[in-house]
């Protein structure tokens, strides 16, 4: 299963009950973030998840507000205990933003791996069996969006097992997809496995306009968590001039990407009371929730 915690839905700058934009995903007792602005150590600290098991945090693009967080939060992660390497990964650019940064916080008792994501076309990776993987979007400066993803072996099929005499000590192995070879045959995993089973599909998605290649790249996902910046039909030029999307935008993303459940988040600080916009986004995707800081899910496989 995995966990996802919304730290905050603020864009721009953090205000009194709203945090900045961050995302926090737990699996088997790892994490990883996305984006850590101003303060989001506070709403970190509010969700009661720990600082030490974070592995990676990821940054969508290199605006204040969404990285401006880092240097307090690596000697916070520091002062949890952790000693293991920590990942850093986003557009081109991370080693410089990184290195100015952290003239603040020089002294870790862990190393920063750096990657360096490209702006240009989809990438993807792996931290802690959690599949990673990124786009380009369209906003004024290099950005991407995010698709994490739990992937599940193919189930494992005992009776076809157990008709082919296969041992029980080598059924993890071959559901692993691992080749067993003895001495008068070899065991292949099609011989034991079955269909394929679906795995868990979060996007998260802020600071870009719609795009095709966006709507591809959420299709199917269990949740989409996409920017809001504005719930007014009426401030349709601002988005388009300053690369972010409306309420309504965002729905028909979640209606075209077929996803089961749409999160707004990243409001604009004029935007004081999204819930009067809701309906916008809703009689397009019907499954829209009303983005709030701290707003939780978990996220069960389907067998």
């Amino acid at each position: 299963m995995l966990d996802v915690c919304l730290l905050g839905t603020g864009g721009m700058m953090p205000l009194p009950g709203r945090w900045l934009t961050s995302l926090l995903l737990k699996s088997n007792g790892r994490m990883i973030l996305i984006d850590c602005g101003e303060g989001t150590q506070i709403p970190l600290r509010m969700a009661e998840w720990g600082f030490k098991a974070i592995d990676a945090i990821l940054f969508t693009h290199y605006h204040a507000d969404h990285i401006a967080g880092l240097p307090g939060l690596l000697l916070s992660i520091g002062n949890s205990g952790r000693e293991e390497p920590l990942t850093l990964m986003g557009p081109p650019g991370i080693q410089k933003i990184v290195e100015g940064l952290t003239v603040i916080s020089p002294v870790l008792p862990y190393d920063l791996r750096l990657i360096e994501l490209s702006d240009i076309e989809s990438a993807e990776t792996c931290i802690s069996n959690i599949q990673i993987k990124s786009i380009p979007v369209d906003h004024t400066l290099p950005c991407l969006s995010y698709c994490i993803e739990l992937r599940r072996r193919n189930k494992f099929d005992v009776e076809r097992a157990k008709k082919l005499n296969i041992p029980v000590n080598y059924w993890n192995s071959l559901q692993k997809g691992l080749t067993i070879t003895l001495e008068n045959k070899t065991l292949s995993p099609e011989m034991v496995l079955g269909e394929v089973r679906k795995g868990i599909k979060v996007c998260y998605c802020t600071d870009t306009r719609p795009t095709e290649d966006l709507v591809e790249f959420i299709k199917d996902s269990d949740l989409f968590i996409c920017e809001g910046m504005y719930g007014d039909e009426d401030n349709l030029c601002k988005a388009v001039q300053k690369k972010h999307m409306l309420f309504s935008e965002a729905g028909l993303l979640a209606k075209q990407g077929r996803a089961k459940e749409l999160w707004l988040t990243h409001y604009s600080p004029s935007l004081t009371r999204p819930e009067d916009y809701i309906e916008s986004a809703r009689t397009i995707f019907t499954n829209t929730i009303v983005g709030r800081d701290l707003l939780t899910k978990t996220i069960k496989y389907i067998d």
